[in-house]
């Protein structure tokens, strides 16, 4: 089937030398701009996705999906409240918590911390605690022995490695006849974690539950209960629901109301990013307008003797919007396959540029992620492609249509 002679015509410009370089040199101007914008913003929001989920997953490594914790602090039955909640179909596994502020010593530096009492078995149903160990072990948290599990940032603020011994001060003092005495407690290191975020690694310590309960003189009460559900985006639906379940006087909170901040943070700013660099899309797509009426004035001649064969001004304007959308096209695919090359090579190119210029560019005691991630979603692929193949058709409109108002008559008065 013979081609309709607006595309073949189109196409012919497209890839045709022209008379004047200049119309040339915008051309691939435009085209490499619209690349650029595209590639950009696919890098973009790949780097945000991975953001988002590198967050999710370290916050959920140390922190639950959901949370039930006492009014007053207190749980006095946690094995009830856990059994309650457990007949939940959702819910995966519950695991018993004590929590409390506490101050480090050794040598004379001093480290304000969280310190949380954990049964280590259990621990690991709700947390991936294990996985995050850099030396010694989660084992070694034994009741009575005084155990600690220090973040690595904690630990070397505090100059201690495994083995070394720290002091305890807890918050609640020791009246005797002398006033308040704070109490103080020596614990062993027996490991330190590294979760890779400098909120968890400089201020949190494991210790196990029984000698936190000695510690906060709290016999056998605990602080809440950990859960973990089958789908941690269910978590908020779950939590609702619990609260009609749990036959105590307790909060029920989930990890999108604990960290809600962090993720409504990195959600706006993926928005607002897109928003930006879509404008750079729009730029060099509307750079065709200037390249187009360009190639209209440079082929006044052309257009009147196709007038005058008989050619409509509708197939004029279909000319001229076949070659901007060739393009645009083209641009596209460029923006298209470099993107998504750069975005599933970024762990690679990153560290690269790093190590070339000497620099890092995510310092960890400025951000929560120190590398940088990626995570490509073809949905913004399709989007970024939709998006910017609409804006190089709106571009080619106005000079498609100035070329079918072209005067066959004026056109070729001087030819």
């Amino acid at each position: 089937m013979a081609l309709p002679y607006e595309l073949l015509i189109g196409l012919r410009y497209t890839r045709a030398k022209r008379r004047n370089h200049f119309i040339s040199f915008i051309s691939l101007i435009s085209m490499l701009g619209i690349g650029l914008g595209v590639a950009a913003l696919i890098v973009v929001l790949s780097v945000m996705n991975g953001f988002q989920k590198e967050l999710r997953t370290r916050i959920l490594g140390v922190a639950s999906h959901i949370q039930i914790t006492g009014i007053n602090g207190e749980l006095s039955d946690w094995p009830a409240i856990a059994a309650q909640a457990a007949r939940h179909p959702e819910v995966r596994a519950a695991a018993p918590f004590v929590q409390s502020q506490a101050m480090f010593t050794v040598d004379g530096s001093v480290k304000g911390a969280l310190v949380r009492g954990i049964l280590p078995d259990e621990e690991d149903r709700v947390a991936d605690f294990r996985q995050t160990i850099k030396s010694g072990s989660l084992d070694d948290l034994r009741p009575g022995e005084f155990g600690v599990v220090l973040g690595a940032d904690l630990a070397r603020a505090l100059r201690v490695f495994t083995g070394d011994k720290v002091t305890v001060i807890a918050p609640q003092g020791t009246v005797t006849p002398a006033g308040v005495v704070p109490r103080l407690k020596s614990f062993r290191v027996v490991g330190i974690f590294e979760v890779g975020m400098f909120e968890y690694d400089s201020g949190l310590a494991l210790i196990h539950m029984s000698d936190a309960q000695k510690l906060y003189q709290m016999d056998d009460r605990v602080s809440g209960v950990r859960l973990k559900v089958d789908d941690l985006f269910m978590a908020p639906r779950v939590g609702r629901e619990l609260a009609g379940l749990i036959d105590a006087n307790a909060y029920v909170s989930d990890w999108t109301r604990s960290h809600a901040n962090f993720f409504r943070a990195v959600a706006i700013e993926k928005n607002m990013m897109f928003i930006i660099l879509s404008l750079i899309v729009a730029v060099a797509a509307f750079n065709l307008v200037s390249t187009l009426v360009m190639a209209v004035t440079d082929k006044e001649a052309d257009i009147a003797i196709l007038r005058t064969l008989g050619a409509r001004p509708l197939s004029i304007m279909t000319i001229f919007v076949v070659q901007g959308a060739l393009v645009g096209f083209i641009g596209l695919g460029l923006g298209i396959a470099g993107g998504v090359a750069l975005a599933l090579n970024i762990d690679v190119v990153v560290p690269f540029i790093e190590r070339m210029l000497g620099i890092h560019f995510l310092s960890k005691e400025v951000y929560y992620i120190s590398d940088l991630p990626s995570d490509l979603q073809w949905g913004d692929v399709w989007g970024v492609t939709l998006i910017a193949f609409v804006l190089a058709l709106l571009a080619t409109i106005y000079p498609s249509w100035r070329a079918s108002r072209v005067n066959p008559a004026e056109a070729l008065r001087y030819e």
